[in-house]
């Protein structure tokens, strides 16, 4: 009896430890919000424009960038008196074998209204659209030559005011982009060197940055690709 008496003392401290560390798991610290859960496709939203600020992300300190802020579910950078204006995302992200998402618009200006910076394992990588004038679309930078330097270049015309949809897909082999549902590039890196441009450092791991333009952002969102 006395080691049956011990036994129930034990499951009951068991038991009240149990619903200690459960209602432990349920509380979310104060000044933060859960992360989504992952839709039926798999795609995690990586920004929440009902909730207050930046949410996960903040403003990428370049050094005389323009304002961030939230306005109608929209991230906006504005322009300001240095050339970026951009978000950094401040949790680990994914590094391979994903994609990622998002809407972009060039509200004002006649640059790049999308800079998306992204890892490539451990190294990063810069997608560029509507560089270099407004119409460049590339990756920088593949052995140190950048978006404008490499065979990924493209020219896509683009319109102020209007919304676009970006997709990139990293893998093993490959870095693939989607514009609008169009592929624009398929490139293979193989053993060459993947890097930024110094400008953008600042964006690593994943950042979106603006150069010298107004950008829109919203709908962001990436998913784990199945190998």
């Amino acid at each position: 009896m006395k080691g049956f008496s011990g036994n129930k003392r034990w499951a009951g401290l068991l038991v009240l430890i149990a619903l200690s560390l459960a209602a432990g798991c349920r509380e979310t610290p104060t000044g933060s919000s859960p992360a989504p859960a992952a839709d039926a496709e798999g795609w995690e939203s990586l920004f929440d424009p009902g909730a207050p600020g930046l949410g996960r992300w903040e403003v990428t300190r370049f050094g005389g960038q323009g304002d961030v802020r939230v306005e109608d579910g929209c991230i906006i950078l504005d322009m300001g008196p240095a050339d970026l204006t951009g978000i950094t995302w401040t949790e680990e992200p994914l590094r391979m074998n994903y994609e990622v998402e998002l809407e972009a618009m060039r509200v004002d200006g006649s640059d790049f209204f999308c800079g998306l910076t992204v890892p490539v394992r451990y190294s990063c990588v810069t997608l560029i659209v509507g560089g270099w004038g407004g119409s460049l679309v590339g990756l920088s930078s593949f052995n140190d030559m950048d978006a404008s330097q490499n065979e990924t270049t493209r020219i896509v015309e683009f319109e102020n005011g209007r919304w676009y949809r970006i997709r990139m897909c990293v893998t093993e082999k490959q870095i693939q982009v989607w514009i609008d549902d169009k592929q624009t590039i398929d490139a293979e890196p193989g053993e060459r060197k993947i890097s930024v441009r110094s400008e953008v450092e600042l964006s690593q791991p994943l950042g979106i940055a603006a150069w010298r333009t107004k950008a829109a952002i919203r709908n962001i969102r990436v998913r784990p690709l199945l190998q």
